[in-house]
């Protein structure tokens, strides 16, 4: 079904819709065409800007924050616990709680790169912000009045005062905030380096997407690793003082490739025409407006949208409703530029986007689900096992995670190498497989992780002897969720950036990786909800001492829950029709 478009000549319209960009000397071939600029503004040269000229400082960027990011993950339940006195449910609830907060955080931070900032600027700015964060955070951990005094294990230990809690958590809050504006901004920054309309640059795209994630896991790999093992030897501010440094180094390297960079102008507030394109339907509808292929749909006749930087989009069949929004009622309107009035095509195209990318992001979230249990109770299993590697070293809890880390090392590359070019000649796809049927694979193999992690923790529980037990059985569970996580990552990267629109791309890498905050409350949520059903006292599925847990029964539970998702999001993804196939 094909519907007639009923441009508009209104100069108005034209020119706030024409960006004027200064004259360049350079030849017509050597820039680029998808709206981007250089940092003075003029349409960026491919010869001296983006590409791999760009690429990595923002991936060594990444590696440097997200080395700090996972050295105090990995280290806050134990250091609640340990430092502050807290029991483990509440510690292991409070680490969830300021995760999903920290993620959810991402689509305010999304929300004023789009609108306002752009990308460079506010991850400049929330750095700053995380750097004053993970600063009070070393101070906590320095300050001995800032923590409850220490005492013996069998001694009635004082909890902290309320004083010392809300420093502590003022600085939680800050890295949240911060990393809120840092995370989802920098993916889309990478991604904005190459221009889609150039097909070699285009495979580079991809190709920064899998360099992408094996600088987070790279940052993983030495803040799990190096970092903890510093913190077990020389304390919580050592641990918390060498991140604060490279996190200020991750934003001097960010600085330096300033000159490199290609940047995309802020395109105003999404949310805003989402909620205009519901409101002149709405209207439109209760006036019998009706949408017909014979109806006549607004757009503006310039060659870009008159969303300032954005390219124009094309008409889709779905969700007719919101076509109302875009038919001219009043043929004598003349004020043709409110959108309070008449929206574009393009403006309804990006509301009927958002929407059909919203199931596939919620049928997701099962994982993230799964990958809240690394920084909780993954880690507190790893600490009441034998951690002997040899007569005179002890590994640190938080290094279990590493596991996770080495198969994206193993996964991506062979996925790369061996897998892509074989399964192209199969599916006659550029990447292989699909992000949907990546991202579908990896929720897949998540179920195996919590069906191991249940049965390895019934053994435990059941052991004569569980204390003499090996730390290493525990790999599987990590090893396969780090594989789960490798497949549905950077699915979820390629699908969220691949289907946004222009004026949105932040706010869709938000959108994804906000599931992180809403899975880590809802394992919160379920935490408490199985203490008040099975009890706190002898029974209980989860108490502060797990030899007198029923873990495995949580985990059966969480892998039931997988098996289910799975489901559901194969259901939403083979009833999923992306703008492309409009």
């Amino acid at each position: 079904m094909s519907y007639q478009l009923l441009t508009s000549n209104d100069p108005t319209a034209v020119s706030n819709s024409v960006t004027n960009f200064p004259a360049s000397t350079s030849s017509s071939m050597d820039l680029v065409t998808n709206g981007s600029v250089d940092f003075r503004g003029r349409v960026a040269n491919k010869r001296i800007t983006g590409g791999w000229k760009a690429s990595p400082f923002i991936i060594a960027n990444e590696a440097a924050e997200r080395l700090s990011a996972f050295t105090v993950s990995a280290s806050l339940v134990l250091y609640l616990t340990k430092e502050m006195k807290e029991s483990l449910p509440d510690a292991a609830t409070h680490v969830s709680d300021w995760v999903g907060a920290t993620y959810l955080l991402m689509l305010l931070g999304a929300f004023l790169a789009d609108a306002y900032l752009g990308r460079y600027l506010t991850v400049l700015l929330s750095s700053a912000v995380y750097l004053v964060g993970m600063i009070m955070l070393t101070i906590s951990a320095s300050v001995n009045s800032l923590r409850p005094p220490t005492c013996t294990e069998n001694s009635n230990c004082k909890s902290a005062t309320p004083g010392q809690s809300a420093f502590l958590y003022s600085a939680l809050a800050l890295v949240a905030l911060g990393t809120g504006g840092v995370k989802p901004n920098v993916p889309s920054f990478g991604a904005d380096q190459h221009d889609e309309n150039d097909e070699k640059e285009l495979s580079y795209k991809y190709t920064f997407f899998n360099f992408f994630f094996l600088s987070i896991k790279v940052g993983a790999l030495l803040g799990l690793t190096v970092m903890v093992y510093i913190e077990q030897e020389k304390g919580y501010a050592w641990g918390f003082g060498l991140p604060t440094v490279i996190m200020f180094a991750s934003v001097v390297i960010l600085a330096a490739g300033f000159p490199r960079y290609r940047y995309k102008k802020p395109m105003g507030s999404v949310f805003t025409r989402f909620i205009q394109v519901v409101f002149v339907s709405v209207r439109n509808h209760f006036k019998g407006v009706q949408v017909s292929p014979e109806v006549k749909l607004y757009e503006v006749a310039t060659e870009e949208s008159d969303i300032v930087g954005a390219r124009k989009l094309s008409h889709t069949p779905q969700y007719r409703f919101l076509d109302k929004a875009a038919v001219m009622e009043d043929p004598e309107l003349t004020d043709v530029n409110d959108r309070w009035k008449l929206s574009t095509v393009t403006q309804v195209e990006e509301l009927k986007t958002f929407l059909r990318v919203f199931p596939v992001w919620a049928s997701t979230i099962a994982l993230s689900l799964s990958l809240a249990q690394q920084s909780t109770f993954f880690l507190a299993q790893s600490k009441i096992l034998d951690r002997h590697l040899g007569p005179n070293f002890l590994i640190p809890p938080g290094s279990m995670q590493v596991f996770a880390v080495v198969n994206a090392f193993i996964t991506v590359p062979i996925y790369e190498r061996l897998v892509v070019p074989f399964i192209q000649k199969k599916t006659n796809h550029h990447r292989g497989l699909t992000s949907l049927q990546r991202m579908g694979f990896g929720l897949f193999i998540s179920i195996f992780a919590l069906a191991v992690a249940a049965v390895v923790e019934h053994m435990r529980r059941t052991h004569s002897n569980p204390s003499k037990l090996s730390v290493f059985w525990l790999v599987p569970q990590f090893f396969i969720l780090g594989g789960a996580e490798s497949f549905t990552y950077v699915g979820q990267l390629e699908f969220f950036y691949d289907e946004a629109t222009d004026g949105m791309k932040s706010v869709c890498g938000a959108l994804f990786l906000s599931e992180i905050g809403i899975g880590s409350w809802v394992n919160s949520a379920l935490v408490k909800i199985i203490e008040r059903a099975t009890g706190t006292g002898e029974g209980g599925w989860l108490r502060d001492d797990l030899n007198e847990s029923k873990l495995d029964y949580y985990y059966s539970i969480m892998a039931g829950i997988s098996f289910i998702n799975l489901f559901v999001y194969l259901w939403v993804s083979r009833r999923y029709k992306g703008r492309h196939q409009g």
